[in-house]
């Protein structure tokens, strides 16, 4: 059981691993500052639950319920009990009341979500199951506990309707570019909200090399002796820092449709955060409480993600940042570095800045004539 082995709002038959339990912990002390300032400010709207549970009728989340219900095996006592064990465990850690049901679907895609407005469900696929071993599927489990204490599970519904919505309408030109002006900017908190919910997923399963391994298998396969999990992530280092103008703005196009981080990316990140002293806080038990959610102060949580997307940029080393962070930092000479950054585009390679045409090199007399010990140079 988890550290003092007594049973907990009906979670009992948990793992016997020791780990550190967080009573009360509030979802901000893991969420990402871009992902924690929408959801204190959505929190923080009068109605807003009752104006998004008066829109479960047009939502597919009744329909979802009976597909899985109908098609899916529940995870339980009776069926798929490692699985069971793990869940309630990971709510026990978390301390999420009351357990979400879960399902396996048959899916030869690795995948896993938490979906639902009024109850978040959780559903993992057969591909996923049968690629993780014990500790890395404890983390995936803790992940979407994690996405259902943050409340992700309403607005990820909401995003799965609006994409849906978007191809329906879509021969509606202005509609269309609406709605997916909408999808774009969700889809931007979607990444933050996928980032948050690795940081739930190890502090249930609290083994972040487990965690790394889950991430390298969901993007190289179950071929664990042929990986290694440093020169994974020396990948991340190498995808942001790599290339010219051109690749930044070709990694933000690959970045714009998709709602999840790039596996390298999320590894990275989730390694940078175990390494920090916030995460060190709260494995000692340090941490903001759910009773004092209320009190969260929008304007901070703004201003605290904010500040995190600058850093981001001052510190990355894509060029498109580092050329934003000069911008910003009113560097100069950034027309030729523009100009060296987009050469690509025109098929020319690169070129260092060098005086124009008509300007008089050092070793030529202000005249124009060559110097005189200069012998003549023929036609080429």
């Amino acid at each position: 059981m988890s550290d003092d082995g007594h049973e907990h709002n009906g979670h009992e038959h948990v793992p016997s691993r020791q780990r550190r339990r967080f009573p009360g912990i509030s979802s901000r002390a893991y969420e990402h500052p871009a992902d924690r300032s929408a959801l204190v400010a959505l929190r923080k709207l009068s109605g807003f639950d009752t104006v998004f549970k008066a829109l479960s009728a047009l939502l597919p989340e009744r329909s979802l319920r009976l597909l899985f219900l109908s098609d899916s095996v529940r995870v339980s006592d009776q069926q798929f009990t490692h699985l069971n064990d793990m869940l309630r465990d990971a709510c026990y850690i978390l301390d999420l009341e009351k357990v979400p049901p879960m399902y396996v679907n048959q899916d030869p895609q690795p995948n896993a979500m938490c979906i639902g407005l009024d109850e978040p469900i959780i559903v993992v696929t057969t591909g996923l199951v049968e690629l993780l071993d014990e500790e890395e599927m404890r983390a995936v489990v803790g992940h979407e506990v994690g996405h259902a204490l943050s409340g992700h599970a309403v607005y990820r519904t909401i995003l799965l309707f609006l994409t849906t919505l978007a191809v329906r309408i879509a021969w509606i030109p202005l509609g269309n570019l609406a709605i997916m002006a909408i999808v774009t900017a969700l889809r931007e908190w979607f990444r933050k909200s996928e980032l948050s919910a690795d940081r739930a997923g190890l502090l249930a399963g609290q083994d972040l090399r487990a965690s790394m391994r889950g991430l390298m298998k969901i993007a190289g396969g179950n071929h664990l002796h042929e990986m290694n999990v440093d020169a994974f992530l020396k990948q991340a280092e190498e995808y942001e820092a790599g290339g010219d103008l051109r690749d930044s703005v070709l990694k933000i196009l690959n970045l714009l449709p998709r709602t999840h981080p790039f596996t390298t990316i999320r590894a990275a990140e989730l390694k940078k955060w175990a390494e920090s002293r916030d995460f060190q806080r709260i494995m000692d038990g340090h941490y903001p409480r759910r009773d004092e959610d209320k009190d969260a102060s929008v304007s901070d949580s703004w201003r605290e993600s904010a500040a995190s997307y600058a850093s981001n940029v001052k510190g990355s080393k894509d060029p498109l940042m580092k050329l934003v962070s000069d911008i910003a930092g009113g560097a100069g000479g950034l027309g030729g570095r523009v100009r060296r950054g987009f050469d690509g585009f025109t098929g020319s390679a690169p070129r260092e800045d060098r005086p124009p045409a008509d300007t008089p090199s050092a070793d030529t007399p202000p005249d124009g004539t060559p110097p005189k010990d200069t012998p003549p140079r023929g036609d080429d």
